[in-house]
């Protein structure tokens, strides 16, 4: 089977390090999903301003394994990166597909756009320029198991750290927005959960602002934000 981009999606997240490991942890993120030529067509969307929410799929294209054979254990981040456990039991980028899965707030539709027409999300965990090969409608009747068990994940709570923002930090940035959702990102700890060092100085792009940050214990201190 052949499968080809419909859309490109555009984020706040130039590089891999700092997106959240799951989508919808950081809510107030935004994502634009601008579609490939051939599918700028509004009929295709006709029906889905109705929902809240939607699937992507998508590739990891910026984890392409370049040809080498796939490994069925991984050592997942959030378990300090020296578990292995099956690829399959994972959200790993590193798979016999690189196939990503998302489900993610629909914000807008933008008919009349230059591009349009082109959505626009919420929450989305995906890198600047990620591939888009299918978008579905989220159903909770059919999407939703509240009781639903996560195995190994159940006894893993989601790690938010404070987050410290110095007041030449907060002047210097001067965009409350893009600072909120700044926080946001960065208390949920970027760094690898195997990374422990209280003096290392960490660096991130985000929107277009390189951000430098440490943290000691669960306080998370902004350093900097350079312009």
């Amino acid at each position: 089977m052949e499968i080809r981009p419909i859309a490109y999606i555009r984020t706040q997240f130039p590089e891999k390090f700092g997106i959240p490991r799951q989508s919808g942890l950081a809510a107030s993120l935004r994502g634009t999903i601008v579609f490939e030529p051939e599918f700028r067509n509004p009929d295709a969307l006709r029906g889905l301003e109705g929902f809240t929410h939607m699937w992507l799929i998508w590739e990891f294209s910026a984890n392409l394994c370049g040809g080498r054979s796939w490994q069925p254990t991984v050592r997942p981040p959030r378990l300090g990166g020296n578990v292995h456990m099956g690829v399959f039991a994972t959200r790993s980028p590193f798979r016999p597909n690189p196939l990503g899965l998302s489900c993610v707030r629909i914000d807008s539709i933008e008919y009349e756009a230059i591009e349009g027409p082109v959505i626009h999300v919420l929450g989305a965990d995906l890198m600047d320029g990620t591939p888009v090969y299918d978008i579905k409608p989220y159903l909770p009747y059919a999407d939703s198991y509240p009781d639903a068990e996560a195995g190994y994940v159940d006894s893993l709570s989601v790690k938010r750290l404070n987050v410290d923002v110095p007041d030449a930090v907060r002047a210097k940035c001067g965009n409350d927005e893009l600072l909120g959702t700044l926080i946001e990102v960065l208390s949920l700890d970027p760094r690898p959960s195997y990374h422990d060092d209280p003096d290392r100085i960490y660096g991130m792009s985000f929107s277009g602002v390189n951000v430098r940050f440490k943290v000691i214990g669960d306080l998370l201190s902004i350093e900097d934000i350079e312009l």
